[in-house]
């Protein structure tokens, strides 16, 4: 999360929930950033299903058995309330209504399960008729883009020689937005699953992900900012990354219907892993006695499971407020949207989404494996940790600049986790999860009363610090392990063959041989690629498959076990077509 105050969701962000960006305060929450300015509109706002907005209109969670909601929702109509958005799938509708007797009248309705108020303040009149954000005007970088100490203590610069990712792997960012036209961002943005999901209905208008603050923008360079040669590199700057605006315009609120678009959202399209670097306001933690905000509980868990259901893992930072999640006492935050009240609260109140169940939850380390001094904690909660310290990013307008937070510290693992998914294609996410704990290094406790655990499981840094090469199979999996890191060009319509020399293997290779592939290739669907074995036997392993996908990042087994196992073998790869070029980037052989 922001350091700052977007909202109480960001991690060093402003008032809002974000998860962490600028200096932090006394309170662990930074200032307000000032709000964007609004672009005039490019295209014609979305139809609201609602009639004319008036003062007191209040946004509710609806919650129904998934399916046909249709008579949950004219009954809504009814009962002076309108239906703003509806998610079916999960049996969680977003109802609008002035009426101060909505949501007990609506508790009343057959087939409603729960109905729970998402926001203590009014709904603005933009959700309405929403402005698109600034699409802000470029600098120019000069060349250059040095390790920042960030990546190498992760060993993301190391990683990248094995592999940067995939471009097939898919993140989303839910956030405030992103600078899609930023140089550094822009080879890697993913326009056409990218969405505004303020106010909890999706907007696909172009432009509507755009950052309204600059934390999402920040965010995005961490996990995939391009490779070059300018600016910054991400963790992973194969991938491919999505804006899902969730914060809303002029104080970067992520309220609940926010974030249930969002998960919604990631799970119809496909992204691997999603970036949360965010608590959903206006509620710091949300208590289940509380008739409201068990309703927030269980409309965002539904979403979080549907959007798992669909195969994309949610990744979320741990806040920024040197709170332990594991022994909770009392609350100041809350709401952020009016008058924040104390308040006394167990642990069975929840940071959404970062303490629900399935999501990865990260905390922050400061320089090497300290624990930075504003990040939450907590033994059973933490599951990773990451640097999110003085952390150098892209910022909207083509620009970068230096934020804190837990929020900088989880693309550190969005990023790892990205390259896993790159690596092992096919990963679930539960698998996903088990791989970010087992490579992450040890960390043990250091000189505090806090800390309990061991040094591989602790209440500071959970797993441990994440590990970029370790999470790309820099230790060699079991067997004989061979591989050629360099370079080799793919020209247009030519072969290329990049060798490796095999020796210290008895008899043959085996029936399942692993041939591990990293090809960069802007249209592989032009390629061809074989393993060619000491006698010259050829093995097809991709034949002009994947029509304009980018990149080959695969494993594949072949069955060789006819081959004597010493030798040269190579990897040939016969580019078909004009216009598209590439290299293989590196390849290797398991015996």
């Amino acid at each position: 999360m922001l350091a700052a105050t977007l909202g109480a969701a960001l991690a060093f962000g402003a008032p809002a929930a974000l998860a962490g960006t600028a200096p932090v305060s006394p309170s662990g929450r930074t200032a307000p950033s000032a709000p964007a300015k609004a672009a005039g509109k490019a295209a014609a706002a979305p139809t609201s299903q609602s009639a004319t907005w008036v003062a007191g209109t209040r946004a509710y969670l609806v919650i129904t058995a998934p399916g046909d909601s249709s008579a949950v929702r004219s009954a809504i109509a009814a009962n002076g309330g309108t239906v703003f958005s509806n998610f079916d799938s999960i049996g969680v509708i977003v109802a609008h209504s002035a009426s101060a007797g909505f949501a007990a009248t609506m508790r009343g309705v057959s087939g409603v399960q729960q109905v729970g108020a998402t926001r203590t303040s009014d709904v603005p009149a933009d959700a309405y008729d929403p402005a698109l954000p600034a699409n802000p005007a470029q600098s120019t970088t000069p060349a250059g883009e040095p390790v920042r100490a960030d990546m190498s203590q992760i060993k993301a610069d190391q990683a990248w020689a094995v592999t940067t990712g995939s471009s097939s792997v898919k993140v989303g960012i839910l956030d405030t937005g992103v600078d899609d036209q930023h140089q550094d961002l822009a080879p890697n943005f993913n326009a056409a699953d990218s969405v505004s999901c303020a106010y909890g209905k999706p907007d696909t208008r172009t432009g509507a992900w755009r950052d309204v603050d600059s934390h999402g923008t920040h965010v995005a360079g961490t996990i995939a900012a391009a490779k070059n040669g300018k600016g910054v590199v991400g963790v992973a700057p194969g991938v491919k990354i999505s804006a899902v605006r969730v914060a809303e315009p002029g104080n970067s609120f992520f309220f609940a219907e926010n974030t249930i678009c969002g998960f919604v959202w990631a799970g119809d399209h496909g992204f691997k892993v999603t970036n949360n670097s965010y608590y959903t306001d206006p509620w710091q933690f949300n208590c289940p006695d509380n008739i409201d905000q068990a309703a927030i509980i269980e409309g965002v868990k539904r979403a979080q499971e549907y959007a798992e259901g669909k195969g994309s893992l949610q990744i979320a930072a741990a806040g920024n407020e040197n709170y332990d999640l594991a022994h909770k006492t009392t609350d100041t935050a809350s709401p952020n949207d009016s008058t924040p009240v104390t308040r006394t609260i167990t642990n069975a109140c929840l940071d959404i989404p970062t303490e629900l169940p399935g999501v990865v939850t990260v905390a922050a380390n400061g320089t090497g494996t300290s624990k930075a001094s504003f990040s939450n904690f907590g033994s059973g909660v933490i599951d990773v940790a990451a640097p999110g310290s003085d952390v150098y990013s892209t910022v909207p307008g083509g620009k970068y600049g230096t934020k804190s937070g837990t929020s900088m510290a989880t693309p550190h693992v969005v990023g790892v986790a990205a390259l896993l998914a790159s690596t092992n294609p096919g990963i679930t996410p539960a698998q996903l999860r088990d791989k970010l704990a087992t490579q992450a290094n040890d960390v043990a406790c250091p000189s505090d009363s806090r800390c309990t655990g061991s040094a591989a499981n602790n209440s500071f840094f959970g797993e441990g610090q994440v590990d970029a090469l370790k999470a790309v199979g820099s230790t060699p999996p079991p067997g004989k392990y061979f591989e050629n890191l360099g370079d080799f060009a793919i020209n247009d319509n030519a072969t290329v063959e990049s060798p490796i020399t095999v020796s210290g293997v008895t008899g043959n290779a085996p029936a399942t041989l692993k041939v591990g592939v990293d090809i960069k290739h802007t249209y592989i669907g032009d390629l061809k690629v074989d393993l060619v074995a000491p006698d010259g036997t050829v093995y097809t392993l991709s034949n002009r498959a994947g029509g304009g996908t980018d990149n080959i990042v695969q494993s594949f087994t072949v069955n060789a076990s006819s081959e004597v196992a010493n030798g040269l073998w190579k990897l040939r790869v016969n580019d078909n077509a004009n216009a598209d070029t590439g290299k293989i980037d590196a390849w290797n052989l398991t015996f």
